[in-house]
């Protein structure tokens, strides 16, 4: 058993060093806290929110297509390498995304697909950064007014740390909450709920704490321009957005919710874009993910199958 989870903890690791970016890059990025604290808070409330708040996302996932544990091991490794490029790449991408498409060709290969749970996620995608936005806009302008009357700057610069701290905490326990059910939902049946929670969760800290600065940089400092408050405000819209979603049990991308919270914080403050490159570069990547994992889970099957012989 433990060797096909072995996929799921690279896949854990992959989105920890990616999504890491989604919590604290626009605080560590525009250095209200150091890389190192940021990581660690990031790890704890990730495993907190796994545990306690994962368990419908893992139920959702799990009832995508049903899989043996040899074709569930092969979902997600194919998923896992795909973030892992993107990763190298410095793309925020999202891990939903990729172990979907590779569930649907899995699905595909056994002849039994989910389809109205993929269109339930389908939209969910679709409305995660729009939702991100609009939660990144109203927040800035709500809680713009009582910062701004404070006049002293040593008073506002203790406020924006401590509430980046507890913020971060905040969107790390959502994106633990939300998207444990990438990593080990495909194997609730098999271990469990709980067991699959506690693995990811401790999978997706781990790629937290060794592997994440990158993609924080990609996303705190080349999207729209950001002040020390707006980045805490964007983390928040980003953090209701995902809870949000947890709460439902759609597991969703924290990438396109940190986007569209960083565009809408941003622009509640009057900034424009930077640099709309990066923008393009980040959506291409949403549709080239599924895409790519579902074909590097056929690639997988047919070497497996073809070459090695395994019988699945």
């Amino acid at each position: 058993m433990f060797l096909f989870l072995l996929p799921a903890i690279f896949f854990g690791w992959s989105l920890g060093a990616n999504d890491a970016a989604n919590i604290f890059g626009t605080a560590v990025s525009n250095r209200i806290i150091k890389y190192r604290v940021a990581t660690i808070i990031s790890a704890i409330f990730i495993v907190i929110g796994a545990v306690l708040g994962g368990a419908k996302g893992i139920e959702t996932i799990s009832s995508v297509s049903s899989t043996n544990i040899i074709m569930a091991s092969i979902s997600v490794l194919s998923a896992a390498l795909t973030m892992t490029i993107m990763t190298y790449l410095g793309v925020p991408v999202s891990s939903s995304q990729a172990i979907v498409g590779s569930i649907i060709a899995t699905g595909l290969i056994e002849g039994g697909v989910n389809w109205g749970i993929i269109l339930k996620l389908i939209s969910a995608w679709v409305g995660t950064p729009i939702g991100g936005m609009l939660f990144g806009f109203l927040a800035y302008k709500i809680f713009a007014i009582p910062f701004n009357k404070i006049k002293s700057i040593y008073v506002k610069e203790r406020i924006i740390l401590i509430s980046t701290i507890i913020i971060g905490a905040y969107g790390a326990y959502s994106l633990g909450a939300n998207n444990v059910a990438n990593i080990t939902g495909v194997f609730a049946n098999e271990i469990g709920v709980e067991m699959a929670a506690l693995i990811g969760g401790l999978s997706i800290a781990f790629g937290v704490l060794t592997y994440s600065y990158k993609v924080m940089m990609t996303v705190g400092t080349q999207i729209i321009e950001l002040d020390y408050f707006s980045a805490t405000i964007a983390v928040l819209g980003e953090s209701i957005t995902v809870w949000i979603y947890a709460l439902l049990g759609i597991p969703v991308s924290t990438s396109q919710a940190i986007v569209g919270a960083v565009i809408g914080a941003g622009y509640a403050r009057g900034s424009k874009l930077i640099n709309k490159k990066i923008v393009l570069k980040i959506i291409g990547a949403w549709v080239n993910t599924p895409v790519s994992s579902g074909i590097i889970t056929f690639l997988l099957y047919l070497l497996l199958k073809g070459v090695f012989k395994v019988n699945i």
